[in-house]
């Protein structure tokens, strides 16, 4: 699983703080060590690009781990900082993949779900969300943007995505994500939205 674009490791001596904003979250899982050994932890937070957890794994600052998700597969990652049984793990991107015909980059899973959408300068307004992937989605419109009009589009419980209206048909259009969710954050947010996969 992995994003096309993500921290590097000169991200890898930031504060916390410095981080993009995350969302709690209560989650199980385990961290592979390099040596195959697995630690219990317990995620406390998650964003697009990393996430914080609870964990007695002795780590430190750029260790590479992979952080296994119950029921929802490993994602390889990087630990960012470790202190007082808490860490902060980057995700890295995988290979980038072949790449796809236009316009779809990826197979997008239905949704009957509401997203706020914000054009650049106006005010934000729900909109009905009626397919998504990792690297964009199809919304039912309130107000009309143009094809390449940059918006910020905000899924319950994550932050903001900025976007790009890739096409408008009528009161339809399809948004393509400045910078694609992870598929693991993606395969949660569908999963937290109540739909299937």
């Amino acid at each position: 699983m992995g994003i096309a674009a993500g921290p590097g490791f000169s991200d890898l001596d930031k504060a916390p703080a410095e981080r993009l904003a995350r969302r709690p979250v209560r989650m199980r899982g385990f961290l592979i060590m390099g040596d195959k050994t697995h630690h219990e932890v317990h995620l406390l937070d998650l964003s697009y690009e990393g996430c914080g957890i609870e964990t007695a794994a002795p780590l430190e600052p750029g260790q590479a781990v992979k952080l296994s998700i119950l029921q929802r597969g490993a994602i390889d990652a990087v630990v960012r900082w470790c202190r007082g049984g808490k860490a902060g793990l980057a995700f890295v991107p995988d290979a980038a993949p072949p790449k796809k015909r236009w316009p779809r980059r990826s197979e997008r899973v239905a949704l009957s779900a509401e997203v706020t959408l914000r054009r650049l300068g106006h005010a934000s307004f729900s909109v009905a969300v009626t397919d998504a992937s990792p690297n964009g989605c199809k919304v039912e419109l309130v107000e009309r943007p143009a094809e390449g009009e940059h918006v910020l589009v905000k899924f319950d419980g994550l932050e903001p995505l900025e976007s790009v209206v890739c096409w408008v048909e009528g009161f339809t259009a399809g948004l393509k994500f400045a910078r694609p969710m992870h598929p693991a954050v993606f395969d949660l947010m569908i999963e937290r939205l109540g739909q299937p996969r």
